[in-house]
């Protein structure tokens, strides 16, 4: 058997039916619709999450969990940007303000409302250049 030849004669078909049925099985490519066309890819579904989304998860959940006590690290190991850390903290201190006055049930009220209209405003002109933690 020569170089670069084949190891058995039909090794070619088998490759290129392994190919089909890996197209086939992947995408659908030519497998008959219903109606007898091809069946069409599905569009991938749109999952990203905006960065001011990313803001106010993330700011919240923290805000939330220092209101109770919990302490933890410093920003970037809460994987708060500085812009992000600066809402939290603003938030945190307003928080605290009317939980000294009115208890922790009235505090984390306005918490939601406080960091989506922060995050909203930190990212109205949209998204760091470097990634969501700018």
């Amino acid at each position: 058997m020569g170089r670069g030849a084949a190891p058995w004669p039909g090794a070619g078909v088998l490759v290129a039916g392994l190919t089909l049925a890996v197209c086939a099985a992947a995408t659908g490519c030519g497998t008959p619709a219903p109606g007898g066309g091809p069946t069409p890819t599905p569009a991938p579904a749109t999952t990203a999450v905006r960065p001011e989304q990313l803001c106010e998860r993330t700011v919240a959940y923290w805000a939330r969990r220092l209101l109770e006590g919990d302490s933890y690290g410093d920003y970037q190991s809460m994987g708060l940007s500085n812009r992000q850390y600066d809402i939290l903290r603003a938030v945190l201190e307003e928080a605290r303000r009317v939980n000294a006055r009115q208890g922790p049930g009235r505090a984390r009220e306005p918490i939601d409302r406080q960091v989506r209209a922060a995050c909203a405003r930190a990212y109205r002109d949209g998204g760091p250049t470097a990634g969501p933690w700018g």
